[in-house]
């Protein structure tokens, strides 16, 4: 029996969050067919624009990033009256304002703060003049479009080619061209995949199960790692500026997701002084000496969520990756790292033509922009292995 889509009461609602949390893979392909005219990131269901997937790994610091100031306000923001019925009724009256309001109040994962995040404006991904536009904005922004769209979905209840614009999806016909992302606050991620090579050449990949109990986004599935919402490493206004930096940004994702620490940088300052922060310098002084090399393959847009992600890849040589990560965690504050696919002794998954078929082409429950990292790692693997 479907489950019904109306918000009206918080058992309802509760039924189709759970619901979409056991369903996120199969709702994904479901959502990829709603937009049958959006280009894609290889065979994958991310959704994309030809200009944000570069012929060529791009070095991260070609990516320029330009700071927009305070542009318009997103035309839709998930408070509008189309968004009513994925805001259910409060036991005193009227509905929750927002869907991230009734997501606190009735199921709230582990990790679910408001902090200050980038919302990504326009993002322009060809050699030579790379670059992305990003202004201030919350975390709870994104959210409270991106759940509620997959919110929607899940509870309009149709299989087969899946709902249309007269079945039942108000709101993402309000959101409309998932890649307009002035249109709503888009806030993005960085999703890396991690690559250890040894000096033969062999590779292989860290995997990511992230636990729908823990995470608000892409609960249920397997993805690369780390990824990590794109923002400053703290509330303070200075910071905003200071940690406009995909690098500063990964930095502390890899310290996060692969060492199990925490997300409290106040020992090294506000804003951080990186500087004095060992483990970001001994991974910059790998960069320097060109023992790991870090690079962006595109841009593409979840199709269930509508969520950004900004698609990376870090390449480690085995003795920085094993000196850097000897501590690696089975499990941390989001999921849990999957193993039991390599060779003994090797962490993560063969990074093979076999690995990625299973885990990029769709025979697995992985994000979409896992999918497609992995995908376009592969196709480029010759210059990112070399």
């Amino acid at each position: 029996m479907a489950v019904p889509h109306t918000g009206d009461s918080a058992g309802r609602w509760r039924a189709v969050r759970l619901a979409l949390n056991g369903r996120r893979h199969e709702l994904t392909q479901v959502a990829s067919r709603l937009y049958p005219d959006a280009e894609r990131a290889g065979s994958t269901p991310l959704l994309c624009r030809e200009e944000w997937i570069p012929d060529r790994p791009l070095g991260l610091d070609e990516v320029k990033l330009h700071w927009a100031g305070h542009p318009p306000p997103p035309a839709v923001d998930g408070t509008e009256p189309t968004s009513a019925h994925l805001r259910p009724l409060r036991a005193r009256g009227g509905r929750y304002p927002a869907y991230t309001d009734a997501l606190a109040a009735l199921g709230p994962p582990a990790l679910f703060d408001n902090r200050p995040s980038y919302r990504l404006l326009a993002a322009h991904l060809v050699p030579g003049a790379a670059r992305m536009d990003l202004a201030s904005g919350r975390y709870f922004d994104g959210v409270n479009v991106s759940e509620a769209l997959a919110h929607e979905l899940a509870g309009a209840g149709h299989g087969g080619a899946g709902p249309g614009p007269a079945a039942g999806l108000p709101f993402r016909d309000l959101v409309g061209d998932p890649c307009d992302l002035p249109r709503r606050s888009a806030m993005c991620a960085i999703t890396t995949l991690t690559v250890r090579r040894t000096a033969s050449g062999d590779a292989s990949f860290l995997l990511h199960w992230r636990d729908p109990a823990k995470v608000t986004h892409a609960g249920g599935l397997y993805q690369v790692m780390p990824v990590g919402i794109f923002q400053p490493a703290d509330g303070n206004p200075a910071s905003v500026r200071h940690d406009l930096s995909l690098w500063r940004s990964m930095a502390r994702e890899f310290s996060e997701e692969l060492l199990g620490t925490g997300e409290d940088y106040r020992g090294l300052g506000s804003p951080v002084d990186y500087r004095r922060w060992p483990f970001y310098r001994e991974l910059t002084a790998a960069r320097k000496a060109g023992k790991l090399s870090v690079s962006c393959l595109g841009l593409g847009v979840d199709p269930l969520t509508l969520a950004v992600d900004i698609l990376a890849v870090a390449v480690f040589d085995s003795d920085v990756f094993d000196a850097v990560f000897g501590g690696l965690v089975a499990a941390n504050a989001e999921g849990r790292v999957a193993g039991g696919h390599g060779d003994p002794g090797t962490p993560g998954v063969p990074f093979t033509a076999r690995a990625v078929d299973r885990f990029g082409g769709g025979a697995e429950p992985v994000q979409a922009a896992g999918a497609a990292v992995l995908q376009l790692a592969w196709r480029h693997r010759a210059s990112l292995l070399g």
